[in-house]
């Protein structure tokens, strides 16, 4: 898109006025940051993945501090489908929130009831599916590293939240994510979002132990950003679809870079805890100046 055209984008049959969102996690369901940032003027928000049944989380540490970004061992602790969709999804929309709900699930049988309890819930136009979280032990890496497993959950959620755009959020701890993202696209995705954290760990020098009882964690922050931005121009290079950069934006800089691979969006995600002025201040330079044309594709 040239510097003078609109800054609204569309996903699916999905349209938002502006193309920044916040990343799921960091904010939560986007009630915890309402002092913080002003919701209604984002593009949207991605809510805290949501599972079929509540989830407690990790025990022990969650979160640890790096040079250049945080790692992360939440676990995808949530209130579950049945609070999610009954009381957090009203208070969003009532609060006038673009909400796209982030949902995973650690297995076929529970994936199938959240689509279920998703699709009776008759608010959602538009979708994010967790493929790719790395601090479960089933489900997310395992469906996120495999193109037919990809295809298989993306082809599901097609099917049964029928006029729902469906956006596939993948991993980058695979040899080529290009691959996995023409998958989602075959089976149907409206769109990808590239990327999820690294895999990364830490060790306790005092205790002579991992930080985290799980041992990995997921590495997110402006260390991981050049890795993000390589995939979304790879990803860009391989399907048609429009890609959601995520992964490391600390400036308005940085999310330019991402428009200038090709994405058509991108979400802020761990940066909001020391700058939570950064979605609006994205959003500020974008209506001032436009969205950047992308460069040339090829190169991938």
């Amino acid at each position: 898109m040239s510097a003078s055209g609109s800054i609204k984008v569309t996903i699916g049959d999905v349209s938002f006025d502006n193309p920044v969102f916040l990343a799921s996690g960091p904010a939560g369901y986007g009630e915890e940051y309402a002092d913080f940032v002003d919701l209604q003027r984002l593009g949207g928000i991605v809510t805290k993945t949501v599972t079929y049944e509540p989830k407690a989380g990790n025990p022990g540490t969650r979160l640890q501090e790096t040079r250049g970004g945080l790692l992360n061992s939440v676990g995808l602790e949530n209130v579950g489908a049945g609070v999610f969709f009954g009381e957090k999804l009203p208070g969003l929309l009532d609060n006038g929130i673009r909400p796209i709900v982030s949902l995973a699930a650690e297995d076929w049988d529970g994936y199938r009831r959240l689509l279920d309890a998703a699709a009776g819930a008759g608010e959602i136009d538009i979708v994010e599916l967790n493929l790719s979280c790395p601090n479960v032990d089933r489900g997310g890496m395992a469906v996120g590293t495999d193109p037919r497993m990809i295809s298989r959950y993306v082809g599901h959620a097609k099917d049964i939240l029928s006029g729902t755009a469906v956006i596939a959020k993948l991993t980058p701890n695979v040899q080529d994510i290009g691959r996995l993202a023409l998958a989602a696209e075959e089976a149907g995705a409206d769109a990808i979002t590239a990327i999820n954290t690294i895999v990364g760990m830490d060790i306790d020098i005092h205790a002579k132990r991992p930080v985290f009882k799980r041992i990995r964690a997921g590495l997110s922050g402006p260390a991981i950003f050049p890795v993000a931005l390589e995939a979304v121009w790879r990803i860009v290079n391989t399907v048609d679809i429009p890609v959601i950069g995520v992964g490391g934006i600390d400036s308005v800089d940085d999310a330019l870079k991402f428009f200038m691979a090709g994405a058509a969006a991108v979400q802020v995600g761990t940066a909001i805890f020391y700058d939570s002025r950064l979605p609006e201040k994205i959003i500020t330079e974008l209506e001032k100046n436009g969205i950047p044309a992308s460069i040339n594709r090829g190169g991938a």
